[in-house]
């Protein structure tokens, strides 16, 4: 018999997997289609064991997770994307509320299929296994599997909200708030699955933003 690998491998790896890819030194038309691939697999080998079943709270998991998609393009709404040139959104630490896909990919459908199913559903999986399926437990105790998803401490919440706003950049006082909403929610429902569910609302509807209003600033 192999070596089983540790619990945390199945929380952390396809986090991980996706951000390595993000530095392939390949097209973007060609690199979305590699991670898909590759993260989905990474999900599908090592991460079985740690999915949540279905969530308790469907209808409030969908109301936060819209709430959260007003949170972010809020701001630029109300102020306009001159808000995001303020020192504190542009600078050399937290880059700049700019696509850096080409324009022609605007009209590639194949691309923008693999974005969308890739924000909207691969997303809100990986980044709800490591932040708050593993890291938000694991800041709690060394052993993570011995605290139940959602179990609160200052030191845990804060720290992964800090961490998940520094994730995103330019925007990262709204994913500070976006932090502190699906923490909430976890030591709310204590379910790892409504988290994703909200996570995946928000970001499918940041895509729907992003293609019908043209708003490609929120794909970096």
């Amino acid at each position: 018999m192999g070596l089983k690998p540790p619990a945390a491998v199945a929380y952390i790896a396809p986090f991980a997997v996706f951000i390595a890819l993000r530095w392939l030194p390949f097209p973007p038309e060609w690199l979305a289609p590699v991670r898909f691939v590759l993260v989905a697999a990474t999900l599908a080998a090592l991460s079985r064991r740690a999915m949540p079943g279905r969530p308790g709270f469907a209808a409030g998991s969908i109301l936060l997770g819209a709430a959260v998609l007003a949170i972010w393009i809020g701001p630029d709404l109300l102020w306009g994307q001159r808000y995001r040139e303020f020192v504190l959104f542009h600078n050399g630490v937290t880059g700049v509320a700019r696509s850096s896909l080409p324009a022609y990919l605007k009209l590639n459908s194949g691309f923008i299929a693999v974005r969308v199913l890739e924000s909207a559903i691969l997303i809100p999986i990986i980044e709800e296994l490591f932040w708050r399926g593993w890291l938000m437990r694991w800041a709690i105790r060394s052993d993570f599997e011995s605290v139940p998803v959602g179990q609160y401490t200052a030191l845990s919440f804060w720290a992964v909200a800090l961490l998940f706003a520094a994730e995103h950049g330019p925007y990262w006082e709204v994913g500070l708030m976006a932090g502190v909403a699906y923490n909430w929610w976890a030591v709310r429902t204590r379910n790892l699955a409504d988290c994703m569910l909200a996570h995946a609302v928000t970001n499918a509807l940041l895509a729907g933003y992003v293609l019908v209003f043209d708003q490609w600033q929120y794909w970096l």
